[in-house]
């Protein structure tokens, strides 16, 4: 029997292709450090977790499509803490932020249609745009400049006929980068000029460190009709198991377009939803000490990297993730070698190849996406496996 194409063509994560091999290293009696996925070691909130274990219905039953009214609401006052108004009936709840993403393309785009992003980024977004029948169209950025966007001009030059959204994700993930005010309207700029949608992806909004600022896409004015955030309790409250994401939009057609998908599913989880809400009620005296948490997991990764000879990165402002260029031409090959072949005490480093966060052919074949998700100490140590890791796997070569 054929597959559909899009069954055939829809693509491996690099963020869990290697899972195996992982595994394989785990029985044979070695310690990995998983720095490829980001799966936070902190705490989810207690609040959360008391939420499951309270819950105390005879029956577990269906919720309404776009999502229980309690965390509709509570998502509509945890808006007010960056001083933009959105109301419970602008909120559609998802099946995790990757359902929110997915909706979202189902209801701006047709199959054959274009969705222009920045490059690299999260690889589920391929897959997701193979499911809706588009296409991604990269707008190509650089760890050299810290992955800055391009020109007005340059992002505009990508736009066809058949270009019918921009999406992008702030804080970025896998770069780390936090877009400023006016990067975020610069692709305003080009959505408004085209008539695009502007599918702002702001799952690590919290995640920004030092003096830098996040610009969210409901802060920019006369966009209404075109933007929708999309959203996750995934990595804000260390509770990726729990899958409950959300859309947020203030066009009305897209709100009951995006329910329409939501009734097709049913409903998202009943208790996850109400875990969730519990976690958005605890945000204020939750997300301080974890931000802080953090930034200083990234001051140790990005130290332990700047001390390996010839890697190139740069200082993530934002999320928890970076990209690194290694002094290698398969970085793939490497990441795969890590966990066959190599060991210090026992120990080894799981990195994702970052060849899969582009959709330009041959671009990111020396880069790996590692996330700083464990704690310093582990984070110390797997600096100095990696770079170990590299000097052996070089010396190979030679």
């Amino acid at each position: 029997m054929k597959l559909s194409s899009r069954g055939q063509k829809v693509p491996a994560s690099p963020i869990r292709r290697l899972v195996p091999f992982a595994d394989q290293a785990k029985r044979e009696g070695a310690r990995v450090y998983h720095l490829n996925i980001g799966q936070p070691d902190i705490p989810t909130p207690p609040e959360m977790l008391e939420a499951y274990r309270s819950f105390g219905d005879s029956v577990l039953a269906y919720g309404p499509s776009a999502g229980l009214p309690v965390l509709k609401e509570a998502i509509a006052e945890y808006w007010e803490h960056f001083a933009v108004s959105v109301s419970p009936e602008e909120v559609v709840v998802t099946t995790g932020g990757s359902e929110a993403i997915l909706f979202a393309l189902l209801a701006t785009c047709d199959p054959g249609d274009e969705i222009l992003v920045p490059e690299p980024f999260y690889t589920n977004y391929l897959g997701f745009s193979s499911a809706a029948g588009t296409t991604v169209t990269p707008i190509p950025c650089s760890v050299s400049d810290g992955f800055r966007l391009p020109s007005f001009e340059a992002i505009e030059s990508y736009v066809t006929s058949r270009t019918r959204a921009i999406l992008y994700c702030n804080p970025g993930n896998p770069t780390g980068v936090v877009y400023s005010r006016e990067e975020v309207e610069r692709m305003a700029s080009v959505a408004e000029k085209h008539n695009l949608f502007l599918l702002a992806d702001e799952v690590y909004r919290e995640f920004v460190y030092g003096d830098t600022e996040f610009t969210s896409a409901f802060h920019l004015s006369g966009l209404d009709e075109r933007v929708v955030v999309l959203d996750s309790v995934s990595k804000r409250y260390s509770a990726c198991g729990a899958r409950v994401g959300y859309l947020a939009t203030r066009n009305k057609a897209l709100i009951e377009a995006a329910t329409r998908y939501g009734q097709a599913r049913l409903c998202p989880a009943t208790i996850d939803q109400l875990a969730a809400a519990a976690g958005f009620a605890s945000h204020t005296k939750y997300i301080d000490e974890v931000i802080q948490e953090y930034e200083g997991r990234r001051d140790v990764l990005y130290s332990g990297l700047d001390a390996i000879p010839g890697v190139e990165t740069h200082v993530p402002r934002g999320a928890f993730y970076t990209i690194a260029r290694l002094p290698l031409s398969d970085a793939e090959s490497f990441a795969k070698w890590m966990l066959t072949d190599f060991r210090v005490d026992g120990h080894t480093v799981m990195v994702a190849p970052a060849s899969g966060f582009y959709a330009s052919p041959g671009v990111g074949l020396d880069e790996v996406r590692i996330a700083y998700v464990l704690n310093s100490a582990d984070l110390k140590r797997s600096m100095h496996i990696l770079g170990e890791g590299l000097n052996a796997f070089q010396s190979l070569a030679n």
